[in-house]
């Protein structure tokens, strides 16, 4: 393997770790600031009212994008094994 197919499984990793984790930030980062400004025209300064919805619309991004994170992960597992498998 030389340095330049080192790199590009590198690259490849980094961008599907992004592609996976993206969808789940996305929406944490969305809930997140409308939790903000809810509590910012409300006045309403409860630390448990940012953390639990959070957690709720994460983990249900999670289950809606599940498939998707799989489909990534599997054709990146394969296309490495078929470099392995060509060397």
């Amino acid at each position: 393997m030389t340095g330049t197919e080192a790199l590009d499984i590198g690259r490849e990793a980094l961008w599907t770790t992004v592609m996976m984790a993206g969808p789940a930030m996305i929406v944490g980062l969305l809930v997140g600031v409308g939790i903000a400004l809810f509590q910012a025209l409300t006045q309403v300064q409860e630390m448990t009212l940012v953390f639990v919805p959070k957690i709720v619309a994460i983990f249900i991004a999670l289950l809606l994008f599940l498939p998707m994170m799989g489909g990534l992960i599997a054709v990146f597992a394969q296309d490495t094994f078929a470099r392995i498998a060509s060397m």
